[in-house]
């Protein structure tokens, strides 16, 4: 198994549209304002691939909301965001009238809580059309620098390591947001993510 199919790829995006549909409307509710993601765009990767050009990180430190996922299938998710979209994101949560300055002492709060939505939406969509269960851990918060956030994203790589790649623009207000959703798979794990795949494709086609 090295990569999915178009048709299992625009699958799997169908089912994070729905999610970060999810995650839209939780989030809008907590920041009091319009949240809009994007469509989802999503490649499936091996460990070696990925690197600061592929996340197009750039030279910035990023903020990184992580979680481990099991059921039929186990996964890592890390939602990545710039720190200083981070510290955004963190006062329209907290209240606008903030400065960024202030923000520090709530940050990994804050962070930890939007991932909690993010990937969690995301998740309980795929569970919910997939017909699974899967079970979250507690979310873990981070600042990093790209080079770090690549290290950890290979550590421990092999042929039998893939990286689901999701990339989504959060837009809240005024400004706009890039983000990246990442699932660390193991190769059995994807092969298991397919197979429940074709069949949420096989009931609806």
């Amino acid at each position: 198994m090295t990569r999915l199919s178009d048709i299992e790829l625009d699958g799997l995006t169908e089912i994070f549209n729905v999610g970060a549909g999810r995650a839209a409307l939780s989030l809008s509710e907590i920041v009091g304002d319009e949240v809009r993601l994007s469509v989802p765009s999503v490649e499936v990767l091996r460990t070696r691939e990925i690197d600061e050009r592929v996340l197009a990180l750039g030279n910035a430190r990023f903020a990184a909301v992580s979680q481990v996922f099991d059921g039929p299938f186990d996964a890592e998710a890390v939602l990545l965001f710039t720190e200083a979209h981070a510290l955004e994101i963190v006062r329209d949560m907290m209240g606008s009238q903030m400065r960024l300055e202030d923000l520090a002492e709530f940050e990994q709060e804050a962070m930890c809580e939007l991932g909690n939505i993010i990937l969690n939406a995301c998740l309980s969509a795929m569970a919910d059309m997939l017909g699974i269960t899967l079970n979250s851990s507690l979310p873990d918060y981070v600042v990093s620098s790209p080079q770090e956030i690549s290290m950890r994203l290979s550590a421990g790589e092999s042929d039998e390591t893939y990286v689901l790649v999701l990339h989504i623009d959060l837009m809240i207000e005024k400004h706009q947001t890039q983000g990246h959703l990442i699932f660390l798979l193991s190769s059995t794990s994807l092969n298991r993510l397919v197979e429940h795949i074709q069949r949420y494709l096989s009931s609806i086609l």
